[in-house]
């Protein structure tokens, strides 16, 4: 094979291999965010249909500030099998098109850069250790606007943006933003 073709691949796989390396240490990141969300519903109703939504997520009750009206709820992640063995999986397909190149690339040693596979399982290693981890989420929950018949609340939550949109959807809060 030609050296051009064999040295462009290489390069284009080592660039491939940086990127895999990024999409498996971002797969442990975490995504925390704020979001303002508007009720409409009154204070006193939306309090604990918030806290019955945390309990049945696995959250459990942390702190409750009531000088600052903030409360925080603190749930156990746990990493996803299918998560695991989708990034050993990638990792495993990475290592192997890397052998493959490298021993073309390096006659003399063959096929036993294929060896890289075995490095695979590190991917699952390295997520599973990280994954697993304590989240909070806090809540702040202010009163807008009140008349006889409608009234209205806002609450400023911090959270994992999933859990933030699943209770946005959940609850029927719109966003305000």
């Amino acid at each position: 094979m030609d050296t051009t073709v064999l040295s462009s691949t290489f390069l284009l796989t080592i660039l491939s291999a940086i990127g895999l390396v990024f999409f498996i240490r971002a797969s442990v990141k975490e995504r925390s965010t704020q979001l303002q969300l508007i009720a409409e519903r009154s204070e006193d109703l939306l309090l604990p249909e918030l806290e019955q939504y945390f309990l049945t997520r696995a959250y459990g009750l942390d702190t409750v500030d009531p000088s600052s009206q903030l409360v925080t709820f603190k749930g156990f992640v746990r990493p996803s099998w299918f998560l695991a063995i989708f990034l050993t999986t990638l990792a495993a397909c990475g290592l192997v098109c890397l052998g493959l190149i490298l021993g073309f690339l390096y006659p003399p040693v063959g096929n036993r850069f294929l060896l890289l596979i075995l490095l695979a399982p590190l991917a699952a290693i390295f997520y599973w250790s990280r994954a697993g981890r304590i989240e909070y989420v806090s809540l702040k929950v202010e009163k807008l606007a009140s008349t006889a018949e409608k009234s209205q609340t806002l609450i400023t939550v911090t959270g994992h943006r999933d859990e933030l949109r699943i209770l946005q959807q959940s609850l029927q809060l719109r966003s305000v933003n």
